[in-house]
């Protein structure tokens, strides 16, 4: 997604949330990553964005006459595309995943990224960048690790880190009198790290772990049937899950087929006030979950703008297709996809005749999130260009200084 602006931000989102594992043979150029599991969340955050920015753009109060414009890109939770995606906005060359007949001419160079989502694509996209300090603003990275300033000099959130959730998570057990659990965990920085604080403090208030397994969500079924067995195989009633809602999803549908109720779960952030966890949660296998979640938000107007998908609609966007296609149950005549079966797109459907978890706005603390890192950066560049009624234009800006 782009538009062009006097300062260019950059936006970094997962809009799938999977990728096709493959085994390259090294005899040929590997294929570029093929990403599955199309993410409304990652669209979500996406809009929550341009919000802030279209915002901002029509302030008077902050930096007037000064444009915001935006380069989004889709990482599908990869680590590898996401450091890529970091390098294109470090070092001004177009990043080109799909063919297109008007090649961009004007650089990506970036003041400031708002993304990733996850803790693991943040510290490798930090490290990739570190250097040249442009700033990155995530919403939603909570891993403790990433508040090291020697390794991620300019890495910020909106959120805050996990060195409170794990021992906060680890008090709640011991309040309840739960001494004897079962921990799972998703192997990436965010569960790992995650999970190593909770463990150590659980184990100065003399709770034991049964067992701890951790997963990640593109593991092989074998993998993740071993985890059903220890859990079916336990005497401890009581479940720690420090897990992203993607990882979450596909242990749940396992869960589901094996029946495995009435364990008391308690629940990361990530996923324990996800409406659609509950929604998709058929078996009632997480019924009496708790929790943390972060604080509750409104934005004015931010609901209506996000429910309006046609600012996502750029020329030739391949992603935007799929997404509205997915989003009304539709297909367009010359979608390659489409079938005889399925009621064709006019173009004009009304979201307010749809439910589905792109509809569903429980998540506004974490949009608020994105608006609130937008903010940032945008009242950091007001400072910088010294505005007042107008803004010095002459300034030469550097991430560094905007960091």
């Amino acid at each position: 997604m782009f538009k062009d602006g006097d300062i260019m931000l950059g936006g970094i989102f997962s809009f799938h949330s999977s990728w096709k594992n493959r085994r390259d043979s090294y005899m040929d150029k590997p294929l570029p990553l093929q990403c599955t599991s199309l993410d409304f969340r990652g669209f979500q955050f996406a809009q929550a964005m341009l919000f802030a920015v279209e915002e901002i753009n029509n302030s008077t109060n902050l930096l007037p006459g000064i444009s915001l414009g935006y380069r989004i890109y889709d990482s599908c939770g990869s680590i590898a595309k996401s450091v890529r995606v970091a390098l294109a906005f470090a070092n001004g060359n177009e990043v080109v995943s799909q063919p297109s007949e008007v090649p961009c001419t004007r650089p990506a160079q970036v003041q400031a990224i708002m993304g990733e989502t996850s803790s693991s694509p943040c510290m490798a996209m930090a490290t990739a960048i570190g250097s040249f300090h442009i700033p990155m603003i995530s919403h939603f990275a909570t891993c403790a690790c990433l508040s090291d300033k020697s390794k991620y000099p300019s890495f910020l959130r909106t959120i805050p880190s996990d060195y409170y959730q794990s021992r906060a998570l680890a008090q709640l057990v011991k309040h309840f009198g739960w001494t004897w659990v079962g921990a799972i965990r998703t192997n990436d920085d965010y569960g790992n790290n995650g999970m190593a604080t909770f463990t150590e403090m659980a184990q100065q208030l003399g709770i034991c772990l049964e067992y701890s397994v951790s997963f990640f969500r593109t593991d092989p079924p074998d993998k993740i049937q071993k985890i059903i067995d220890i859990i079916k195989a336990s005497t401890s009633k009581v479940i720690i899950a420090f897990l992203s809602h993607k990882d979450l999803d596909v242990i749940l549908l396992n869960l589901s087929q094996h029946n495995l109720t009435g364990y008391q779960w308690v629940g990361s952030e990530s996923w324990i006030f996800d409406s659609q966890i509950a929604t998709v949660d058929k078996r009632h296998i997480l019924d009496g979950a708790i929790g943390l979640s972060i604080p509750e938000a409104h934005v004015s107007g931010m609901r209506e703008f996000m429910l309006d998908v046609r600012p996502l609609n750029v020329s030739s966007n391949e992603m935007f297709t799929t997404f509205y296609e997915t989003l009304f149950s539709c297909k367009f005549k010359q979608s390659k996809s489409s079938s005889r079966n399925q009621k064709e797109c006019t173009g004009r459907e009304d979201l307010t005749e749809v439910q589905n978890s792109f509809t569903d706005m429980s998540l506004m603390p974490i949009f608020n999130n994105v608006y609130k890192g937008v903010y940032a950066a945008a009242h950091a560049l007001h400072f910088i260009l010294s505005c007042n009624k107008t803004c010095n234009a002459k300034v030469q800006l550097d991430p560094f200084t905007v960091s």
